[in-house]
């Protein structure tokens, strides 16, 4: 097998843990994390789902995605938290923190992810096995949250390696014979990259478990899945090429934000604020990965559930808050029809590198102001809180000035997926 070692690092639960660790700093009496609790929209605000769940809750069959109402019937007394999505950021940029002093090479799989390049890193920090050891350890120690580390010769074995056993544990794939001990003889839907529908088509043939699947003959599994029958023959096998790629070698394919509002809005002005909020954050993540985009879209769904979507192609590339939000607004303007909205949306996309497109000489004044003014923004969210500076519109009012999740856009995934 390579030479080659990567680290795959994972937060246990990661959504609840970060909660938990929250409200335990803020004297909360209770670890959530030991008792059945799970992190839910509110149904109130028609957010009625499950998004994470604390390891005890798994035993009431408490599944992500269900609705609150189906949880709440296989346990009353399951505890609810609302999800803090500033707080997971804060989080995951913790925890990528301390991987930085292990690694120059870290790519963010996703928020609670870390892919861990440790190739050349033994001599100053020992076998893998202890640096994994170590950065589980420093993690929990120092952030008050606990992790998974595989440790394997790419990326693959690293995340199976992981995900063998939760929580708060190491786990190595560093040898042919590893991979058939530990994971050849399991079922054959825990391998990465075989779904449902795959799975069946595979237990028809009597491959029934990853070993199965491993030793099976490539030129049939072809026949049967086409060329996703050689990718995950490869994965069975241990074999994955790609590299740990960081995500700042990635130019970003699109960035989104997009809410469900409490109640139906029918007043335009109201709208257009949701969508200011909605654009403030998302030309923040712009500005963070270093991008400017030149594709607006919009999306709006009415209460009886249509769904109206609407894009501008711009003839330049921008990360400005202000001019994007005016392109939001004509585009609003463009789609709705005046039925009373439910959920609004906004993407961009078409990116270039900030330092990859040309000026025009008659903007560049404007421009040049408008950057300076983005970068004090974004300086003082980033050392006092993501409210510490909001625009005048949210004065005085109930509405957030920055709404929206963390989708932070499409992470480079193994094989070239993208998340």
């Amino acid at each position: 097998m390579s030479s080659v070692t990567v680290m795959h690092v994972d937060a246990n639960s990661a959504y609840l843990s970060w909660t938990a660790v929250d409200l335990l700093e803020k004297g909360y009496p209770l670890d959530i994390r030991t008792v059945p609790a799970a992190i839910a929209g509110n149904p109130e605000d028609r957010h009625g789902i499950i998004l994470a769940k604390s390891i005890p809750a798994k035993k009431y069959k408490i599944g992500t995605g269900e609705s609150l109402y189906e949880s709440k019937q296989r346990c009353p007394e399951l505890l609810l938290f609302p999800p803090n999505y500033d707080l997971y950021l804060s989080c995951s940029n913790a925890m990528y923190s301390i991987l930085q002093e292990y690694s120059p090479v870290i790519q963010r799989y996703s928020v609670d992810e870390c892919f861990v390049d440790f190739d050349h890193c033994e001599k100053r920090f020992g076998r893998p096995e202890e640096a994994a050891f170590e950065i589980k350890e420093r993690i929990k120690r120092e952030l008050g949250f606990t992790v998974n580390v595989g440790v394997g010769n790419n990326k693959l074995l690293a995340k199976m390696a992981g995900e063998l056993k939760k929580p708060d544990l190491v786990h190595t794939i560093l040898s042919q014979k590893e991979l058939e001990e530990k994971l050849w003889p399991l079922d054959v839907r825990e391998l990465f990259m075989v779904g449902r529908a795959s799975a069946k088509k595979l237990n028809k043939i009597n491959i029934n478990t990853i070993g199965d699947l491993a030793c099976s003959e490539l030129v049939l599994l072809r026949s049967l899945l086409k060329s996703h029958g050689q990718l995950i023959w490869e994965y069975a096998n241990g074999i994955d090429h790609d590299r740990v790629t960081p995500n700042d070698e990635v130019l970003q394919k699109g960035l989104s934000n997009s809410m469900t509002i409490k109640y139906d809005v029918t007043d335009k002005r109201e709208a257009e604020n949701y969508l200011l909020s909605l654009t403030d954050r998302v030309a923040g993540r712009l500005r963070r990965h270093q991008c400017k985009a030149s594709l607006i879209g919009i999306g709006v769904k009415t209460n009886g559930f249509v769904r109206y979507t609407h894009q501008i192609q711009l003839p330049f590339f921008t990360d400005d808050t202000t001019k994007i939000y005016r392109y939001v607004c004509s585009l609003f303007e463009e789609c709705w029809k005046g039925e009373p909205v439910r959920q609004l949306g906004i993407r961009l996309s078409e990116f270039t590198r900030k330092d990859e497109y040309q000026l025009s000489v008659f903007d560049i004044r404007q421009i040049e102001e408008d950057e300076a003014l983005n970068k004090v923004v974004d300086e003082i969210r980033d050392r006092f809180g993501q409210t510490a500076i909001y625009r005048g519109t949210f004065a005085n009012t109930d509405m957030k000035p920055l709404e929206g999740g963390i989708n932070d856009g499409n992470y480079l995934m193994m094989g070239g997926y993208k998340q």
